[in-house]
């Protein structure tokens, strides 16, 4: 094959894209642009790669039905618009700057064992009292209840050293302790 002849088929190739554009690019993107829900940008890439699938299956295109190339271009066009759709269902939705920049900042690792050790050496500050009182309902999940059986005391004292605990914690690391409400 001679230099002359690639040139003349490539140059065909463009002039029988071309035309498709022109007879069948409209219908084509009407139909694409009601399966990517009025997407124009989305519905006018499909448009594109269902021309390139065209240029690479040229043997589809010559037909002796001129009517026959439409269908084959509408279905090729639907195809990639399902397939797009399941990608993008497939992967996490895309989020813009704005989302981005009002999302919690969460501290690294070191920030959260070094707030951690905070919590520990205020809480060994406490008398042991409202130190048991403190680790067996906050910590430790207990009710009021569990916590009276299990210290030997009545709920209401266990309420109120809780109180407390929770008082002399918020003097000394303001924030960390939970809201009394």
């Amino acid at each position: 094959m001679t230099a002359g002849t690639l040139t003349a088929r490539t140059t065909t190739a463009e002039h029988e894209l071309a035309a498709l554009q022109r007879d069948h690019g409209r219908p084509l993107f009407a139909l694409l642009l009601r399966l990517c829900d009025g997407d124009r940008q989305r519905a006018e890439d499909l448009v594109q790669e269902t021309l390139v699938r065209a240029w690479q299956h040229p043997e589809a295109l010559h037909t002796d039905a001129f009517d026959s190339v439409r269908p084959w271009l509408l279905t090729v066009g639907r195809r990639l618009a399902i397939d797009a759709r399941r990608a993008r269902q497939a992967r996490p939705a895309e989020v813009g700057d704005a989302v981005l920049e009002n999302a919690p900042v969460c501290g690294d690792h070191a920030e959260r064992a070094a707030a951690t050790l905070d919590v520990r050496e205020a809480v060994k500050t406490l008398t042991p009292e409202h130190r048991e009182v403190l680790v067996l309902v906050y910590f430790q999940g207990a009710s009021v209840a569990e916590a009276a059986e299990t210290l030997g005391i009545p709920p209401g004292t266990v309420k109120s050293r809780a109180y407390y605990a929770l008082r002399a914690l918020r003097r000394v690391l303001p924030g960390y302790a939970p809201d009394l409400g």
